[in-house]
């Protein structure tokens, strides 16, 4: 499990294509590789990852195709800067919400508006998506906890609000519009919405 704070942000060094798996290597810079062990967990960009060899700072994971399917990681290549998080340890403060690190498909920028010193984004994504985002909800964007703004579920869109600190040890600050973003839904909002549904349906059925 993670929080959605990210703790900084890892350089993608080498790829390598294997039939129906991508392997890559990341540098994790500022000590976010010590201890780590073979068999770890890792968020990248919010998702999930296992580390599959560790040599010093370079660390490798393998991506399967259902992976590279429902995340921004098709297009990974060296050079490519992925935010990142070590996975939680029992007693650590939980600073954003709980993250799985399993994420729920890819939303797309559709407007940057500037303030004085933050920045608030307009993300447009499926209707299937929508459906787990509520206003002052959580939802995780490349894997940063963030608080859900204006929702407008007709159009498919809702906005996320950046501060100064969120914009300064992340990668968010680097998108633009039309670029695609990692999203995965607050697993309690998606349980209690379902639980809702269920109800519903029960008591129709009768």
């Amino acid at each position: 499990m993670f929080t959605g704070i990210v703790q900084g942000v890892a350089t993608v060094e080498a790829t390598e294509r294997r039939g129906d798996v991508l392997t890559f290597t990341a540098n994790l810079p500022d000590g976010l590789a010590d201890g780590l062990a073979e068999g770890a967990s890792v968020a990248l960009d919010g998702v999930c990852l296992t580390a599959t060899a560790v040599d010093d700072t370079n660390v490798t994971f393998d991506l399967i195709e259902e992976t590279l399917a429902c995340t921004t990681f098709a297009d990974v290549g060296p050079g490519i800067r992925l935010n990142i998080e070590r996975a939680m340890k029992f007693g650590d403060e939980i600073g954003g919400h709980l993250v799985a690190g399993h994420v729920s498909g890819t939303a797309t920028i559709e407007r940057i508006d500037e303030g004085e010193h933050g920045r608030t984004l307009s993300l447009g994504c499926s209707q299937a998506h929508m459906r787990g985002i509520l206003p002052k909800g959580f939802v995780a964007v490349d894997g940063i906890s963030l608080t859900v703004g204006v929702v407008d579920g007709l159009e498919g869109r809702f906005e996320v609000h950046l501060i100064p600190e969120t914009l300064r040890i992340t990668t968010i600050a680097e998108k633009q519009v039309g670029d695609k973003v990692n999203i995965e839904l607050d697993p309690m909002t998606v349980a209690a919405i379902e639980g809702a549904k269920r109800a519903v349906e029960a008591g129709g059925a009768e």
